[in-house]
């Protein structure tokens, strides 16, 4: 679909970012009571999270991620649909063959 001037209606947006776990249990507290305080979560959903979150500090960075929060303030636009994961990564800051966005990758 395309909007007036026939440009595209919908759009992608992708960000990458890379974030260092400096204390992972209070990152896995904060995670924890935040999935504990989650009046939206259904009981086997809470559960689900709460095994993800004890099984690896990544799967508690995603309870952090709001995708509409980086959208709703924005005029003219709605989120139609939004997808993330976290995952650890082997990174080197040094590194030259670091590029975000590498050809092929896909989120």
């Amino acid at each position: 679909m395309t909007t007036e001037s026939g440009s595209p209606r919908y759009i992608r947006l992708q960000i990458e970012l890379i974030a260092e776990i400096v204390d992972e249990k209070a990152l896995q507290a904060a995670a924890l009571e935040q999935v504990q305080n989650d009046e939206y979560l259904e009981d086997d959903e809470r559960a689900e999270a709460i095994e993800a979150i004890n099984l690896d500090p990544s799967g508690a960075v995603a309870h952090f991620i709001d995708p509409v929060a980086l959208v709703e303030n924005i005029p003219g636009i709605e989120l139609a649909e939004a997808g993330w994961e976290t995952q650890p990564v082997d990174y080197d800051a040094e590194a030259e063959e670091w590029e975000p966005f590498e050809a092929g990758a896909e989120d």
